[in-house]
């Protein structure tokens, strides 16, 4: 079995979290709430992607 990568486990937590919270936002009609999730989730998707790539680059 290959090791966990637990950054990245933290980030897919983050995106799910954030993708439920937009939901719930939106039910709710709360703008505040959809933008902060918004901004969650592309800060997960953009912390995966650089540290990713950083990975690649030192492999």
């Amino acid at each position: 079995m290959t090791a966990v990568k637990w950054v990245f486990l933290f980030f897919a937590f983050l995106a799910t979290f954030s993708i439920a919270s937009l939901g719930i936002a939106v039910a709710e009609g709360s703008l505040l709430i959809a933008l902060i999730c918004i901004a969650g989730l592309f800060g997960s998707f953009y912390g995966a992607r650089k540290l990713r790539t950083k990975q690649q680059s030192n492999a």
